[in-house]
């Protein structure tokens, strides 16, 4: 089962179900249902009689007040890259990426995440920045796993490697963020193993970068990352935490406006993002 949340033509949001190219509205917000005992029971017993084809609807960011997260350094190709980015501090990504505790950080809160087809921004300070396309867990407020979605963390490279401290204003600003286009339901996720991660970026009509991996190429589990995360702090709301990025860019490549990122993730869909710059 996939749920999504949607904007329609009068500007009501709502959320639904998706089922072969029609969202079926529910009677009840999506962190209802994703925080849920059951929450496939909870979504049946929730949908009402109304439904659009999705060509009808604005698909946004599937999210409600869930604080967005990230996990750094959880694929062997991160740590090469970021050790390259920041020569003075490659000892740390190489320590991070075999140490017990993960690396995680703040992301985005759900006012600045954008949905597909939304612009995500690049930096007007930054000179190389690149999407990571990220295998995202739909985590309840008991800190489960209930759901599996698309994330892009962009990042400004660097500005990260001038200095690791900076690594919040690489990371973290308006549409540095996007995610969707559904969530899948835990259940209704593939095995693992088989779950592929694919970037493509386009520019003028053209394809500049393909790319892809295996989350089974993840050196940490979702669990353990989630385990880390929830071990001082409380989600009420729930949360989703992107899980790090196996597809990297050539060093000499960087987003330009007007470039369109494409992520295809098993089990989920594509989630595409226009590229443009960080507005003043």
């Amino acid at each position: 089962m996939q749920l999504c949340k949607v904007q329609l033509a009068g500007g009501v949001v709502r959320s639904g179900v998706v089922e072969a190219g029609q969202v079926r509205f529910l009677n009840v917000s999506l962190s209802e249902v994703l925080h849920a005992a059951d929450p496939a029971a909870a979504a049946r017993a929730a949908l009402g009689k109304e439904s659009r084809p999705l060509t009808e609807v604005l698909l946004l960011a599937p999210v409600d007040r869930q604080e967005i997260w990230a996990a750094g350094v959880t694929y062997k190709r991160s740590r090469e890259a970021r050790e390259r980015e920041s020569v003075g501090a490659a000892q740390f990504y190489d320590k991070v990426y075999g140490a017990q505790r993960p690396e995680l950080f703040l992301k985005a809160t759900a006012e600045r995440v954008v949905g597909p087809g939304h612009a995500v921004h690049v930096r007007r300070d930054s000179k190389w920045s690149v999407p990571e396309p990220e295998l995202t867990l739909v985590i309840s407020p008991e800190l489960r796993i209930v759901g599996y979605t698309i994330g892009n963390d962009m990042s400004a490279r660097d500005i990260e490697g001038d200095n690791p401290l900076y690594l919040p204003q690489a990371k973290i600003y308006d549409s540095s963020c996007s995610v969707g286009p559904v969530i899948t339901l835990a259940g209704a996720m593939p095995p693992r193993e088989q779950i592929d991660i694919r970037l493509t970026i386009e520019r003028k009509g053209g394809r500049v970068f393909e790319g892809a991996t295996s989350v089974s190429a993840m050196a940490r589990t979702p669990e353990d990352l989630v385990g880390w995360l929830g071990r001082e702090t409380s989600f009420p709301h729930g949360a989703l935490l992107l899980t790090g990025t196996g597809v990297v860019p050539p060093d000499d490549f960087t987003l330009a406006a007007g470039d369109l990122v494409h992520i295809d993730l098993s089990g989920v869909g594509r989630l595409s993002n226009p590229v443009s710059l960080r507005a003043l």
